[in-house]
């Protein structure tokens, strides 16, 4: 009894972690989620949530998990960035982390902008670079951030359902 109602709690935040982490590029936030949901499931012996929707809840958020990395991608590429610009962004993002909010929207644009920068392109162009890739990120951020919501919403109709 205590014990499920332990593996519970420790499956509510890898959810609660991993909805985080859909904002937070530290955090794997859609394999989290999944693995929170996978612990519930399981701590109810697939009674509620079975193999068949857990393999369609994995599946989507590999596919969301896939399209974070090509929103971002195809944000760069469609603006032009080098690797240097690309490389720029992510480390952009990760320094951008330790200053909250305004760090992580500032810091994947002044990343690829300093990236392209480096790379000897004009200071327009540099910024035109620096925009495609933000918008790219945060295009990324919320298909995983509607991905991971659809996931927990299945995994309740589910666990409702049955």
């Amino acid at each position: 009894m205590y014990l499920d109602i332990a593996l519970y709690l420790l499956a509510a935040a890898l959810v609660v972690i991993g909805l985080a982490g859909t904002i937070l590029p530290a955090l794997p936030g859609i394999p989290l989620i999944f693995a929170g949901l996978w612990l519930a499931a399981g701590t109810d012996h697939y009674h509620h949530v079975n193999a068949w929707w857990l393999s369609f809840i994995a599946l989507l958020g590999s596919i969301g998990f896939i399209m974070d990395f090509v929103a971002t991608a195809l944000g760069a590429k469609r603006v032009g960035a080098s690797k240097t610009a690309i490389w720029g962004a992510t480390l952009g993002t990760f320094a951008g982390m330790f200053f909250g909010i305004p760090g992580l929207l500032l810091g994947p644009f002044l990343g690829a902008l300093l990236g392209e920068l480096l790379t000897g392109t004009s200071v327009l162009g540099s910024t035109h670079v620096g925009i495609g890739t933000w918008i790219g990120l945060l295009f990324g951020t919320l298909v995983k951030l509607v991905v991971s919501l659809v996931m927990i919403g299945l995994f309740a109709s589910a666990w409702l359902l049955n």
